[in-house]
């Protein structure tokens, strides 16, 4: 099989339209089988995807909630169920994945068998190229079985020719010390190898060279092109000259023995990916990158896959992108990038990511030339906002804020989410994490109308965490509620700021405030 050469041009700059066909720098929010619908035949270079599986574990979508589980319960509750599933969306991946793409499925022991095989049948058994092995996680205990610590990536190619741009992973100190065990004098460390290879050749490569006939032994030379190009252009004789002149040839003591090439540690890419990844570790607790989505994936698994199998301003599809470690990947390498999740909490925050992590605008007009991002099709309507699971909404709402919404959506004790006021930054005389005691809770209710009940619900979570203030954020509210936010100021001095959807909606809210 033929493969497109590893590019060895400078970073490219991302930017304006890489097709005509197709927008990037875009996330939509929204069923994918229906976004991949919309997209024209053969556009995209690269897919990744990371499908949540429900077996038993409770694959939380976001944040860990119990309260909402986007029905999976009901849509995955076998693995027959999850691959009709997934089928018509990896049919319609294979139908907009380029001739020369690559196609990457991450999932783990549940149904990794049924998904090989349904990926056989839809991109074809001699289009399988590797099942890389992830190490996701230390040693885990499991009665009476082996404990499963490992993901499997099947990674697939449409046709016969394909990017694949070579990663290397650095040698094991070990592997240094047991096979560079000859030392220069300035201390580098070096191995020889063979300049010969098995066979009489009867041009160049197979005349004398420093009166040394390589075809009585049944040889002929064989210099590495990655080195000898990089010295001389000439005959085989002219090449090994240049290396003997560069002093890496090394000429044995031994009279009659053959001359070896010298090969410096410090000059070896390292040893080419393989199929078992172990040095990747899982994002831990207290990563920096760690957002609290329970399947996310570190970026440097990212950075690999997409070094590998794109190119500078190439097209990195994600149909299932949750947090966006795929997109933000895409875009820290300068590749263009299509995100797709039906969670509109997840879209909300990867958008947040991509600000924060990529300093890029969520922005129309820079998006239009090429310089910023979109977000497309999240609830913008009231009945819209009405029909989405409760837990979207409440993540919808205090997101909406500004706020942080809670990781524990059972036992919250009348609190959804907090805001962290711009006020509250770190004082130099209370250390980093000075500022975090200030902070004001958000409640949210998708219901018609707020009554006294759940006003008096929050004031006894505002009282018990001692906050001067609070939001509430609803359709609507009744008189009573009102009537029970102004007693409890003049009772104790507390304000709670009564927010409607439309006043989110209306961007109303700094009105609201002031």
């Amino acid at each position: 099989m033929a493969k497109k050469p590893a590019s060895n041009s400078k970073k490219a700059q991302t930017g304006g339209k890489p097709s005509s066909l197709v927008d990037t720098r875009v996330i939509y929010c929204g069923d994918n089988l229906e976004q991949l619908k919309k997209l024209p035949d053969e556009c995209v270079d690269l897919i990744y995807i990371d499908p949540p599986f429900n077996s038993n574990r409770n694959y939380e979508v976001f944040w860990g909630e119990t309260k909402e589980k986007r029905a999976f319960d009901d849509r995955h509750a076998s693995t027959q169920a999850y691959i009709e599933f997934m089928r018509p969306r990896c049919v319609e991946m294979h139908r907009v994945l380029k001739k020369t793409g690559s196609f990457y499925y991450h999932c783990d022991w549940h149904a990794s068998h049924y998904v090989k095989i349904m990926l056989d049948q839809i991109f074809g058994e001699n289009q399988f190229q590797s099942e890389i092995i992830w190490k996701r996680t230390s040693a885990h205990s499991s009665a009476k079985r082996y404990g499963p610590i490992h993901d499997s990536i099947f990674f697939y190619t449409k046709g016969n020719q394909w990017t694949w741009n070579q990663q290397y992973q650095p040698y094991d100190e070990s592997y240094t010390e047991q096979n560079y065990s000859n030392v220069d004098s300035d201390g580098r460390k070096w191995k020889s190898t063979d300049l010969t290879g098995d066979g009489i050749r009867n041009g160049e490569s197979g005349q004398p060279w420093r009166g040394i006939d390589v075809t009585s032994k049944g040889r002929h030379w064989a210099v590495p092109k990655d080195i000898a190009m990089a010295l001389s252009n000439g005959t085989t004789q002219e090449k090994l000259d240049a290396l003997d002149t560069a002093g890496l040839i090394y000429w044995p003591k031994k009279e009659g023995g053959m001359p070896r090439l010298k090969q410096y540690a410090e000059d070896m890419s390292g040893i080419p990916l393989q199929t078992l990844w172990m040095d990747i570790a899982p994002i831990s607790a207290h990563a920096v990158e760690r957002l609290g989505y329970p399947t996310q994936k570190p970026l440097a698994l990212l950075d690999r896959i997409i070094k590998v199998s794109s190119n500078p301003n190439d097209i990195v599809l994600d149909a299932f992108c949750g947090c966006g470690t795929a997109i933000v990947s895409a875009e820290n390498l300068g590749r263009q990038w299509i995100g797709i999740d039906v969670s509109p909490t997840a879209c909300r925050v990867m958008a947040k990511r991509l600000r924060d992590v990529c300093k890029i605008k969520e922005d129309e007009k820079l998006w239009r030339i090429g310089r910023g991002f979109i977000v497309r099709d999240l609830p913008r309507s009231e009945k819209q906002l009405r029909e989405i699971p409760p837990f979207e909404f409440e993540n919808w709402a205090v997101i909406a804020l500004g706020g942080i919404p809670n990781k524990a959506q059972v036992g919250d004790m009348g609190i959804d989410g907090r805001i962290y006021p711009v006020s509250a930054m770190p004082k130099k005389d209370k250390g980093e994490l000075g500022f975090m005691d200030v902070w004001y809770p958000i409640q949210v209710k998708q219901k018609d109308k707020v009554g006294r009940p759940d006003i008096d619900s929050f004031e006894a979570a505002m009282m018990r965490e001692d906050r001067t203030k609070g939001f509430f954020v609803s359709f609507d509210f009744s008189s009573d509620a009102m009537s029970e936010i102004q007693a409890f100021f003049k009772k104790t001095g507390k304000t709670i700021i009564a927010l409607t959807v439309k006043d989110i909606l209306d961007e109303q809210i700094a009105y609201k405030l002031a």
